[in-house]
């Protein structure tokens, strides 16, 4: 049998998405390129906001119009695990419906629609649906499986399933549950495959990934588990960080970024606001003196780091006033990357009942004051990388550059450094910088 798969949305749902081509690969199943050529057809959706839930539903519908009789279709990840069987009513022709916490049981899916497809009593297959809680953890299940995505000579290493933060807009833990963290040695034997593939780059990834260990007791594990990742693995270029919560990021921690030079001095830090009185509306920390404190610890500890962090703007209620005290915080702190969205409110969060929503046109204005000061954040930072000289791991070429990324930028959301000439891809070169744009660096071998 031939499958086709499309993964969207974050490096989680990616991880996952490999992970169910894994369980389809080791039952004989091949993966194909186009969906022509498929009889089974599984998206992987997102369902995390409004945008990205259309994404996921245009690409279904796009499926379900253009399927054939011999084919099924699979709808699995985020939006499945929210919206459960709703989701057929809204693209009628879904064979399937795989919730987030069952995706290990791609195989069990697609035996039975195999199956009812091959039934002389029944034309099409009846809809199977796995939602619901994961799995008892065991050898078998996700947490203690392989949970990687590799790309090129970089991978996403998923270290923990679910979130436990209570942030009044986010819908992650009804879709992924409570947070669970994978064993240290099933971790780490994951980045010893990795590093045996050719893997340079791991980047550690989970919705927080300094809640690592909490669910087992342990309140900064994190720590140990960066430890032991290093410790196994000698051959390791880079091990980056994404994911961090603000009030979880430990002294411990700072230490240990700046104890070994294979840990990119590189941190995203999702803040989303900066006044209290919008962050307790979020239900997010709310001492904004605190996390002053925090980055100051890491820049005293890392001078060279590059800090990310991710911004909202037009929460419910948030006055002009309070968008100011972004912004100035914004200019104070001078941030390496900011991700900036207009709030979104999703059903079934405490945000959405709240009062005094942000007209959309508001919003959409202050995202643009806020990228426009980030902008030149942006470049003033980038200009101060003229005359260093940086590793780049190369990962693409065309009209006559290479295109890498040094440490201060995180795969498909930050920067680039274009390099003159044909260098070979997976490969870690040295480049001095010799000029920049606002996000992106120029360099030469």
């Amino acid at each position: 049998m031939r499958f086709y798969l499309e993964s969207l949305g974050c490096p989680k749902n990616l991880v996952d998405a490999q992970g169910m081509v894994r369980l389809l690969e080791g039952m004989g199943h091949e993966l194909v390129d186009g969906e022509r050529q498929a009889q089974v057809l599984v998206v992987n959706t997102c369902g995390f906001i409004r945008d990205a839930r259309e994404e996921s539903l245009g690409e279904l519908r796009r499926l379900a119009r253009r399927k054939r009789p011999d084919q099924v279709l699979i709808a699995a990840g985020c939006l499945s695990q929210l919206w459960g069987e709703r989701l057929v009513d809204q693209v009628p022709g879904v064979d399937a419906v795989l919730g987030t916490r069952r995706w290990s049981e791609i195989d069990r899916i697609v035996a039975e629609l195999e199956a009812g497809r091959d039934s002389p009593t029944q034309r099409q297959p009846a809809l199977v649906a796995l939602l619901g809680d994961r799995l008892p953890v065991g050898d078998g299940d996700p947490v203690h499986s392989r949970s990687f995505a590799r790309q090129g000579a970089t991978a996403y290493l998923k270290i923990g399933e679910g979130c436990s933060a209570p942030c009044g807009f986010c819908t992650i833990p009804r879709i992924k549950g409570p947070a669970v963290s994978r064993p240290t040695e099933a971790v780490t034997a994951d980045a010893v495959e990795l590093v045996a593939y050719g893997v340079q780059e791991i980047i550690l990834i989970a919705q927080d990934t300094t809640a690592y260990g909490r669910d087992r007791g342990n309140r900064d594990g994190l720590p140990d588990l960066v430890e032991a990742i290093l410790s196994a693995t000698p051959g390791l270029q880079w091990l980056r960080l994404m994911y961090a919560y603000p009030g979880h990021v430990s002294e411990r921690l700072i230490a240990t970024m700046a104890g070994d030079p294979r840990i990119c001095h590189y941190l995203d830090l999702p803040l989303q606001h900066a006044h209290p009185d919008v962050l307790r509306r979020m239900k997010r920390p709310a001492d904004v003196s605190l996390t002053r404190r925090l980055i100051a610890a890491l820049r005293a500890a890392l001078p060279d780091l590059a800090l990310r962090t991710s911004l909202i703007v037009g929460y419910p209620g948030e006055t002009e006033a309070e968008f100011q005290a972004l912004l100035d915080f914004v200019g104070e702190i001078r941030f390496d990357r900011v991700g900036a969205f207009v709030y979104s409110p999703e059903e079934g969060t405490p945000a959405a009942a709240l009062p005094n929503p942000v007209p959309e046109a508001v919003k959409a204005e202050r995202r643009g004051r806020l990228m426009a000061l980030q902008q030149g954040i942006s470049l003033e930072s980038n200009r101060a990388q003229i005359g260093r000289t940086l590793a780049v791991l190369v990962e693409g070429q065309g009209d006559g550059l290479s295109v890498g990324r040094s440490y201060r930028d995180a795969p498909e959301i930050d920067g680039l450094v274009l390099l003159p000439g044909r260098v070979p891809v997976g490969s870690m070169v040295a480049a001095r910088i010799t000029d920049s744009m606002e996000y992106d660096l120029i360099g030469e071998i």
